[in-house]
């Protein structure tokens, strides 16, 4: 019994380890873990309450820099535009719109050349945008994007 506990342990560690956001190439990513840690607070539009974000100076400080991130690729209710998509952290069956993400784990990215969608992992540069104003838009946004490709998680 004692074996068992022991070895249902290290497969939880082993487990948890694997599925850490890891960048391109394997490496991990530094950049999801700081966008996660966000706040909101109640605010109030046209059509009722909402709920605003207010970011830690580290997601401030990173606004207007190019980044990178790996995810997971998203379309859209419409479709998949080839140089507009979400961009999960998370798998599809766990992200913000599916699963137990919050939209922090998602970033909308606008391209400047078309992607083809894929089912992988995928990673993507760009520049940081911050939302705070616009409910229509993502939290976090990518310009000038680009597809740099899939990973291996």
């Amino acid at each position: 019994m004692k074996q068992l506990l022991i070895f249902t342990g290290a497969l939880m560690i082993t487990a948890s380890s694997y599925s850490q956001n890891k960048g391109y190439n394997g490496i991990p990513s530094l950049v999801w873990p700081k966008l996660f840690d966000i706040t909101y607070t109640a605010g109030q539009d046209e059509f009722g309450e909402l709920q605003i974000p207010v970011f830690t100076e580290k997601v401030k400080a990173m606004s207007g820099k190019v980044i990178s991130l790996p995810g997971y690729m998203i379309p859209f209710e419409g479709g998949f535009k080839e140089t507009h998509f979400i961009l999960s952290a998370l798998p599809l069956n766990a992200c913000f719109f599916c699963g137990t993400g919050g939209p922090e784990t998602v970033i909308e990215v606008f391209c400047n050349e078309k992607v083809p969608y894929t089912e992988k992992p995928v990673e993507v540069s760009g520049i940081l945008k911050i939302n705070n104003s616009d409910p229509d838009k993502m939290v976090y946004i990518l310009e000038n994007a680009r597809f740099l490709g899939t990973v291996d998680f």
